[in-house]
């Protein structure tokens, strides 16, 4: 028997704390169909080899090995390699690597998907010292400094741009206010309302500035919040109805496209975890 059939796959994750969220977890073969997030993914292969397509290539992450995934890129994932792969996973919001590198600059954008980076996994693992147990407000603010650091020194940008010309308040305005409201139906007039701008003003700023837009910001914290429910053993239909999903399968939908599993898979393995 392999390796790979000897061990269960689960996932293990956290919720955000100061916009840092982790995860770890292990696959013998299939992990996650094409999805996509609103955050940095920042991870480190402890072992085996994790296999995925991501800018239209074919990626390989072997164990010791780094990988930086971008903010709504399409990605996927398998093992590549008969024993599997486990890996740990920083999800860390880009306003907040926006914050922590200057109010005025823009997102890092970092050329190199996998690499061999010992100063990127040390850091990773020390964000995982205590898990699964919550980190304290100041440690967690300490991690995203670290990592929005080590992003902008990868940074392909030799002069980074500046982002002085764009409403930054407002656009951080819109996202406190969708953090906050995604539990019910938010319009653009809304959205308008609370931060002066035409709705396609602050879509265009918003991207720029986070990596998404309005929408699909909304529908992340939706989704972090039927995630946490979900991992703490509430059923399906009633976690998508609290999160403020029209019904299951609307979740569903949604969930699939941005975590690459159904809500049931992500339950079951869950439960793995916390087993």
């Amino acid at each position: 028997m392999t390796p790979a059939l000897m061990l269960k796959d689960f996932i293990a994750t956290d919720e955000p704390a100061q916009g840092l969220r982790r995860l770890v977890a292990r696959f013998g073969g299939h992990a996650y169909d094409p999805h996509r997030h609103e955050t940095y993914a920042v991870g480190h292969t402890l072992s085996g080899a994790q296999a995925f397509h991501y800018r239209g290539s074919d990626r390989v992450s072997v164990q010791d090995e780094c990988m930086v995934i971008h903010p709504d890129e399409v990605h996927d994932g398998h093992a590549g390699a008969p024993e599997g792969f486990s890996y740990r996973m920083l999800y860390v919001e880009p306003w907040l690597v926006c914050r922590a590198l200057g109010r005025d600059r823009l997102l890092p954008f970092v050329p190199g998907v996998v690499e061999r980076d010992a100063e990127l996994a040390a850091l990773i693992d020390g964000a995982f010292a205590d898990f699964p147990n919550p980190m304290e407000p100041l440690q967690a603010d300490a991690f995203v400094a670290d990592v929005a650091a080590h992003l902008a020194r990868r940074s392909d940008d030799a002069k980074p741009q500046r982002a002085t010309a764009l409403p930054v308040e407002r656009v951080a305005a819109a996202r406190s206010f969708l953090a906050e409201e995604f539990d019910r139906q938010v319009t653009s007039d809304d959205l308008e309302r609370i931060t002066g701008l035409d709705r396609f003003e602050l879509s265009r700023a918003f991207r720029r500035l986070l990596g998404t837009s309005p929408h699909r910001y909304l529908v992340g914290r939706r989704l972090a919040a039927a995630r946490a429910r979900m991992a703490a053993g509430e059923g399906l239909a009633e976690a998508a109805d609290a999160s403020g999903f029209a019904d299951q399968s609307h979740m569903t939908r949604h969930f699939r496209a941005r975590y690459g599993i159904t809500p049931g898979r992500f339950a079951e393995l869950a439960g793995v975890g916390r087993a």
